[in-house]
């Protein structure tokens, strides 16, 4: 280790005298873990937390979904900060619908960068490809500057950051590795499936065992919680299998870290029928434009959970933002769409951003929030839910709001978030980087990031 700390986005972070290794298992709301240990399939975690370790109840950033979240812990920041408010938006500049999957959304530098710079030797493994480019910013490719000044610099000497969807693609000049099949002895493993994730928690093990790491950042899929509740036999296979490998990079000396971009909660009746609303109807009805051609009008709804992998979710999820037409009243609008079952919370814009912590120019005019058991769509034919083999399982509000946040270190726990929602929680997930570096190296010459960090 040839740092010992670093600062960005006006958060210090001091490193101990051991590798800190992040884990964000992908829609994992607590009750995973919990019934995972209760069925004795978490040995080491169990054992931790009765003894060494650190549990509390934290938040994610909103909306609760992949993109946002990621980076958040990414930059230890929310989404008004970095500017990451989904994984598909409404580019207003360009007019057009665009994923947000490219680094140059980008609006502050990562932990990532920031460490390497400082010297440190970082690395970054994904489960999904679709983070590979954001996450890698400044530590394999050009990012924000360090220095604050808007553009994007590459950087000056270079970490590892790579997918297991694409593990097989790696190269030392776009990745900083290559071999990455070889070194981890498994295949190259099916997005859709638990073994991606898998194959992300084993390159981890392999390189910290073999070439070492200061600070590490593995990020899980989904896929395994968008079909199976907490409890059943694939979810707690899944999280034996978690268990198994946070125990080895334990056993490696690492500080282990694991938490959660978002929670996941079921979208069905009890017959398993999914509860949507398709807010572009509700709002076309609200509006008086019921009927009209979809695109014709200038309204525009956008489900910020699309992204390349909706087999498992249909692009439903519970957070959708309203891009009205000109002249349209958005008060009236948000104020009709509160009435409309299975819709928890309306906002409008400013007061969207304010309570949410989000970008205002990256949300639509009026942003809706589902309730835990439902979904919003757009409207029914844009969905494709032919891939559905399961009963709908989604996340994007509130409901998904709730997420685990361990440690295997016994640690102070900190002063209550100061947020308007949810239960009560003490971290949010973009703490993670924070709790593993500067609180167990016990530093007490910094300012307060958990009081800050919510803008």
């Amino acid at each position: 280790m040839t740092a010992t700390s670093f600062t960005v986005n006006d958060r210090s972070y001091t490193m101990p005298d051991a590798p800190v290794v992040v884990i964000c298992i992908d829609g994992s709301e607590p009750d995973y873990h919990r019934e995972a240990v209760a069925a004795g399939r978490m040995p080491w975690l169990a054992r931790t937390l009765g003894s060494t370790g650190s549990s509390w109840e934290a938040h994610c950033a909103m909306p609760a979904l992949t993109n946002p979240n990621n980076v958040s812990i990414a930059t230890g920041r929310p989404p008004a900060v970095h500017g990451i408010s989904g994984n598909y938006i409404f580019d207003t500049t360009t007019g057009e619908e665009v994923l947000m999957n490219d680094s140059r959304f980008l609006r502050v530098p990562t932990v990532f960068g920031a460490a390497n710079d400082a010297g440190l030797d970082v690395v970054v493994v994904t489960a999904k490809d679709k983070l590979r480019r954001l996450l890698g910013a400044g530590l394999v490719e050009a990012g924000p500057d360090l220095g604050g000044s808007g553009e994007f610099v590459e950087p000056r000497r270079r970490g590892i950051c790579f997918s297991a969807e694409k593990a097989d693609q790696a190269t030392v000049e776009a990745d900083g590795i290559d071999g990455v099949l070889d070194l981890v002895g498994r295949p190259l493993p099916s997005v859709y499936s638990a073994d991606l994730s898998e194959f992300a928690l084993a390159a981890g093990v392999e390189i910290l065992r073999t070439r070492g790491a200061d600070l590490m950042y593995l990020s899980l899929t989904d896929y395994i919680q968008h079909k199976n509740a907490p409890g059943t036999p694939v979810a707690n296979d899944f999280y034996a299998m978690i268990d198994h490998y946070a125990a080895e990079l334990d056993a490696l000396g690492a500080i282990v870290v694991l938490t959660a971009d978002h929670g996941m909660s079921a979208k069905t009746d009890d017959a398993g029928v999914a509860q949507v609303v398709y807010v572009e109807d509700e709002v076309r009805r609200l509006l008086g434009t019921a009927g009209a051609e979809p695109g014709s009008d200038g309204l525009r709804v956008i489900l910020p959970i699309t992204d390349p992998y909706t087999v498992h979710h249909g692009a439903l999820g519970s957070f959708a933002s309203v891009h009205l037409p000109d002249g349209a009243d958005a008060a009236a609008t948000a104020r009709g769409l509160r009435d409309v079952p299975g819709v928890q919370a309306v906002h409008l814009r400013d007061d969207a951003a304010a309570t949410f912590s989000l970008p205002p120019d990256r949300i639509g005019d009026v942003v809706v929030l589902a309730e835990k058991g439902t979904a919003l769509g757009r409207y029914a034919a844009w969905h494709d839910l032919s891939g559905l083999d399961a009963p709908l399982r989604s996340h994007g509000a509130l409901g998904e709001l709730q997420i685990p946040f361990l440690v295997n270190r016994a640690l102070p726990r900190p002063e209550p978030l100061d947020e308007p929602y949810g239960r009560e929680a003490y971290v949010h997930n973009y703490d993670a980087f924070w709790v593993g570096t500067t609180l167990v190296s016990g530093a007490s010459d910094v300012d307060r990031p958990l009081a800050s960090a919510r803008v």
